[in-house]
């Protein structure tokens, strides 16, 4: 057979393992993997280069539309990052858009705004909110493609915009899990108790605390655990999936494993700034390292870490959630808007810090960014270098030390806790449907190759 294209000479991670094997490319599919593959139009040296499946994140945040937040993040930024980054798929959140994506007509109208604007491949989370569950709002949402679902225990939304998200309330939870339950998707929770954890801040604030430290610890680790408990009590009852998101204590992995060993089909999520930062950094670094649930401290990363090496954490994403840096650049932590800029950075540091600081095999690095979320929220043309999937790929250039810089960023705005920090990685191509769409000598390609993905 004649192939579009063949990379050799680099170590690949297989779903079995790594070996240095040929990959075979024909029309955007991964055609063979082999040793000796011949007759290509096109070659790629890979040699001392790791050869991994791209990244699948399944935390991101776009603004677009964007009404009062159109500057936020776009398409065209936001999926240039994840080029660069070597995210080649990402799952969308139903929010910062305005309007939020909460019924058929708003998914359609998120999916017209980035028509013709995609640099990567994006799938797309429908909103459960209380004003959506009388109006079929959960299956209109279902029968225009969306992967999974996601709601907020957490205050969120903004009540004076029309149309922004909103967080639910017990009765809208429990009737919202028995609607996805029927349509067989998972539920994404940002699993935090509101009722404790607004007044906590509300009474810090009062006493004039202003340190993003102090905003901390109005988010103690039990208003997420107990959020978590109630959640997963709410899925034994109704029979819904759900995925536990961006998990920053160990003690709520734990509630994830005890209700899976009772059988609940219940999963989580951490962030690489979990993993990455630790409380006591974060006064010096300032808001832009502001998000909830909070950074927590070494003991805590620990803990993290330990989990997602037993494999107890499925994956670890950006939680990519930007804003203008006037919403950053606060005197008052507690002011500030809560939300890292990440997605262009996801693989590069946690392969440094899981793969080359910790040992981690090159398999379980590529199940973490790849193959879980992927299964999870049933992607099957992604998540691995297998023949017939995707020839989503990306080339890794281990030990190859780099500090990050402003500009090095694809983002809208250009700000990130990352930026000044040495990483000892590097992300220098990365191929969608076996297009290149990113080397590191040239940039992101000039041509928007990346499309909707509707489940």
């Amino acid at each position: 057979m004649q192939y579009d294209l063949i990379i050799k000479n680099g170590l690949v991670i297989l779903e079995s393992g790594e070996i240095f094997s040929d990959v075979a490319i024909k029309n955007g599919k991964i055609a063979a993997i082999g040793p000796n593959l011949v007759q290509a139009d096109k070659i790629i040296d890979a040699e001392g280069l790791i050869v991994s499946p791209g990244m699948v994140d399944i935390h991101v945040h776009i603004s677009e539309p964007g009404g009062v937040r159109h500057e936020w993040e776009g398409y065209v930024t936001g999926t240039k990052a994840c080029a660069k980054g070597g995210v080649t798929t990402f799952v969308e959140m139903p929010l910062n858009q305005l309007p939020a994506t909460t019924s058929g007509e708003t998914l359609r109208t998120k999916y017209a705004a980035g028509e013709g604007k995609l640099y990567v491949d994006v799938a797309s989370y429908g909103g459960l909110v209380p004003y959506n569950l009388t109006n079929n709002g959960i299956a209109e949402q279902v029968e225009e493609g969306v992967a999974a679902f996601k709601c907020f225990m957490a205050t969120c939304g903004d009540p004076n915009l029309d149309g922004d998200f909103a967080n639910v309330n017990d009765y809208a939870l429990w009737e919202g899990m028995r609607q996805i339950a029927k349509t067989g998707k998972v539920l994404a929770i940002h699993a935090e108790n509101a009722a404790i954890t607004d007044i906590l801040g509300q009474q810090a604030k009062a006493r004039g605390e202003s340190t993003l430290s102090q905003y901390v610890a109005t988010r103690p680790a039990f208003t997420e655990v107990e959020a978590i408990r109630r959640a997963i009590f709410f899925a034994k009852q109704t029979g819904c999936p759900i995925h536990i998101c961006h998990v920053a204590c160990p003690e709520g992995v734990e509630e994830v494993i005890k209700a899976r060993q009772e059988g609940v089909n219940v999963t989580c999520e951490t962030c690489i700034h979990y993993l990455y930062f630790t409380t006591d950094q974060l006064d010096a670094i300032g808001p832009i390292a502001k998000c909830s649930p909070p950074i927590r401290d070494q003991q805590a990363q620990e803990g993290l870490w330990k989990y997602l090496f037993a494999g107890h954490i499925i994956t670890a994403v950006s939680d990519h959630s930007p804003c203008t840096y006037d919403l950053k650049d606060k005197a008052n932590a507690f002011d500030a808007w809560g939300g890292i800029s990440g997605v262009q950075n996801n693989v590069d540091i946690l392969f440094d810090e899981a793969v080359q600081k910790r040992g981690m095999s090159l398999k379980q690095f590529a199940d973490i960014i790849a193959k879980n979320p992927a299964e999870r929220y049933n992607l099957p043309a992604k998540g691995s270098i297998k023949v017939g999937k995707d020839a989503d790929i990306i080339f890794i250039k281990p030990h190859s030390n780099y500090v990050l810089k402003e500009q090095d960023l694809e983002y809208r705005n250009k700000f990130s806790p990352y930026v000044g920090r040495q990483i000892g990685a590097q992300v220098v191509q990365t191929l969608l449907r076996g297009e290149t769409i990113y080397q590191i000598n040239s940039g992101v390609d000039s041509t928007p190759r990346g499309t909707f993905i509707r489940r």
